[in-house]
């Protein structure tokens, strides 16, 4: 049994589901300027108040499990990404300030402090997750020591950029697709009418960014590559994000948003296939990357820890399942709403 290559899919799991479920609540936010009456702002809010914090127990799992299973590559990439992951708590920070706060007061000028904040953070935490994966994909500068020995503008490179602008497109899709479950009349076409244009901006940029990939970055198809097996999985990826418009044309919200989660989940498939065995890519020179195999606890770390995580991993599957189920449906504003 091979406990690195277990971890490295737990791990891959339990960021996959921060991403698919946390990746709405950052469309949602994302579009929420877009609203224009307060009730409409209240109402978005609203479709994703009961399950946002819940959603980010996910983030903190993986983070954890990353800590307890990979120190080396949890302690390089958190100091050298130092700046960048403040960046992205001050972004968490004010996006989950501004749900609580924004509905205590009814002046016309808080609210729309905190609706600035909401969409903000959103659109910036967002962003800032696609700079990180475009840079694990691309490769950070890593010196013999195996530490971080670039600087901040060496992760501001176009192909990381372009990650997060795509990353922005994906989640702003998946959170527009959401939204018209979450909502009726009159808000639930206005909805509907932004939804196209957020599939065709995440198309052009998914486009453009495997193009980027497949030409710049070919150390990421070499799993693919050696193991045809793994290729239809890119078909899949394809027929997944097909099939988005034509379910919301026949107006089958959650078919779309089902097909919308298994486009993210298969791409960060994809994402896992293209980096392992390496968990940081060292660009410019390979030889001093972080893998499963270099930088993992010991075998009796990972061992434990496996039977830690079978115990904890059902009991946050059963409680996302529980939190979705108890309230499932249209929003409807009460006086306990946001």
């Amino acid at each position: 049994m091979d406990l690195h290559l277990i971890w490295f899919i737990l791990i891959g799991v339990l960021f996959t589901g921060y991403a698919m479920l946390d990746g709405f609540d950052f469309g949602v936010g994302t579009l929420h300027l877009l609203h224009r009456t307060d009730e409409d702002r209240r109402i978005s809010i609203n479709a994703i108040g009961p399950v946002w914090d819940g959603n980010e127990v996910w983030l903190v799992t993986g983070g954890g499990a990353l800590f307890a299973a990979f120190p080396e590559i949890y302690a390089t990439v958190f100091s050298g990404l130092y700046l960048p992951f403040m960046l992205l708590v001050f972004a968490l920070i004010f996006r989950a300030v501004a749900i609580e706060f924004r509905s205590k007061q009814p002046m016309r000028w808080w609210r729309q402090l905190w609706d600035v904040s909401f969409c903000a953070g959103s659109l910036l935490a967002s962003f800032l997750f696609g700079v990180a994966l475009g840079n694990m994909v691309r490769g950070i500068p890593l010196n013999e020591h195996r530490e971080f020995a670039g600087d901040l503008l060496s992760l501001l490179n176009p192909y990381a950029l372009w990650m997060g602008v795509t990353t922005v497109a994906l989640f702003t899709m998946h959170g527009s697709i959401y939204l018209a479950m979450k909502t009726e009349g009159d808000l639930q076409q206005r909805v509907r009418s932004w939804i196209n244009s957020c599939i065709i901006g995440f198309i052009i940029c998914h486009a453009i960014l495997s193009l980027a990939t497949l030409l710049y970055l070919p150390h990421t198809t070499e799993t693919i590559k050696h193991h045809p097996l793994f290729f239809p999985l890119v078909v899949v990826v394809i027929l997944a994000i097909a099939n988005i418009p034509r379910a919301i044309h026949l107006e089958r919200d959650f078919e779309a948003f089902l097909s919308s989660g298994a486009t993210m989940g298969l791409l960060m498939i994809l994402f896992g296939l293209g980096i392992f065995p390496n968990m940081v890519y060292s660009n410019p020179n390979p030889a001093n990357s972080l893998t499963v195999y270099n930088g993992s606890s010991s075998a009796k770390t990972l061992q434990t820890m496996l039977i830690i995580a079978a115990i904890g991993m059902p009991v946050v599957l059963a409680y996302s399942a529980c939190i979705y189920w108890i309230f499932r449906g249209k929003v409807k504003l009460t006086e306990s709403s946001y």
